[in-house]
């Protein structure tokens, strides 16, 4: 859990700090008051852009000098640590932004190292229409879900789109090299069937989890995916998936070349969600039940995350309860409840956490301010 966390000039925050234990946090306010923005820097604490995908100079604070840091008190899997990452100020003008992160002080390679400490899962507004929108958006929920499993997935998800770009500059070229390509296509290869692997046994571990909660208030999901390497995982040994890949990428190079991209290959799976109870596409849900669906693949995830690393995520839920019905707000504060995990909550109206109000830790946020919720 975080005991502490402090933010310096971070989006609407010059300088501001917040102390918690393990109950829930709830951060209430008007819109556009800093709530999903306190939230936000907790999702720099895990691997990747955050829960907006934003990049490193748009978090910062409009009246700085470009800088902007989150730190965090946080008792986690090794014991007591403190986390810290952001940009430190002193950069030549039009030089890229470098994110900067900390454990107890000493430099690490990325925010990947945090995980050895921390995990952190988040459901946001903007995920609502995860099930009827792009197959990217999915493929990156699912690569999020894959961190429970492996921590080092996302640098491999990274790795293999570096080497994807790589082949396709070279496809450009009139007269391309072909022990170049060989060698990119063997590098891809290897790494497609890494990140294909991690993304079948995620799929594989979270569907065991939503089979054994079918009494769940929040309507189970059947989880699958749509792509060829994926689904021959367990069939075949990794050498021979790559081989076949490699191959396939080889007899592409022309249509690849022509099309400037490459077309075959797990940068393209889908993740096919069903809703259970009805054995139908979750697209074809109502927003309700899609919205039920989804915040059950995310306490599936908690469940899973803490079964396998042995300590629970702290969970991020952003305007989340605003779109339930009573019976169903009641549900999903019992199943929190039962996590065993630090969960911050943001929402406009206190009045949706009186159930909770006696066992939270309750914030009022206003204009880039923290002060306690009086009760």
């Amino acid at each position: 859990m975080l005991r502490r966390l402090i933010l310096t000039n971070f989006r609407n925050y010059r300088a501001a700090s917040l102390e918690a234990d393990r109950r829930p946090v709830v951060l209430c306010g008007p819109n556009g008051a800093g709530k999903t923005n306190l939230i936000e820097a907790i999702s720099f604490l895990a691997p990747g852009r955050g829960l907006r995908r934003a990049t490193l100079e748009e978090v910062a604070f409009r009246e700085g000098d470009g800088s902007w840091a989150v730190a965090a008190e946080v008792e986690g899997a090794l014991g007591l640590a403190t986390l810290g990452t952001g940009i430190e100020c002193g950069r030549e003008e039009g030089a890229s932004s470098v994110r900067v992160c900390r454990i107890d002080g000493e430099p690490v390679a990325s925010a990947a190292a945090f995980a050895e400490h921390l995990r952190v899962i988040w459901l946001v507004p903007a995920m609502d229409s995860l099930f009827v929108g792009a197959p990217s958006e999915r493929r990156r929920f699912l690569d999020r879900l894959a961190l429970a499993v492996d921590g080092q997935h996302s640098s491999r998800v990274n790795a293999l789109e570096r080497a994807l770009r790589s082949r396709n500059r070279l496809l450009e070229e009139p007269r391309p090299d072909p022990h170049w390509l060989d060698a990119v296509e063997h590098e891809t290869a290897e790494l497609a069937v890494a990140v294909a692997g991690v993304r079948a046994e995620t799929v594989r571990r979270l569907g065991d989890v939503l089979a054994s909660r079918r009494d769940s208030p929040f309507p189970p999901a059947a989880i699958a995916l749509e792509g060829w390497l994926e689904q021959a995982i367990p069939l075949q040994p990794a050498t021979a998936i790559e081989e076949r890949y490699r191959a396939a990428l080889r007899e592409g190079r022309a249509r690849d070349a022509a099309a400037g991209r490459t077309l075959d290959g797990p940068h393209l799976t889908d993740l096919a969600v069903t809703y259970a109870q009805k054995g139908t596409a979750a697209a074809a849900a109502s927003t309700g039940e899609q919205k039920a669906i989804l915040i059950g693949l995310i306490l599936a995830q908690a469940r899973l995350m803490a079964a396998m690393t042995g300590f629970a995520p702290v969970v991020l839920l952003d305007e989340v309860v605003a779109h339930l019905d009573p019976g169903r707000r009641a549900a999903l504060y019992e199943e929190l409840a039962k996590l065993g995990a630090q969960v911050w909550m943001t929402g406009a109206d206190p009045a949706l956490f009186a159930e909770i109000a006696d066992r939270a830790n309750m914030f009022d946020v206003d204009s880039g301010q923290l002060r306690r919720h009086a009760t």
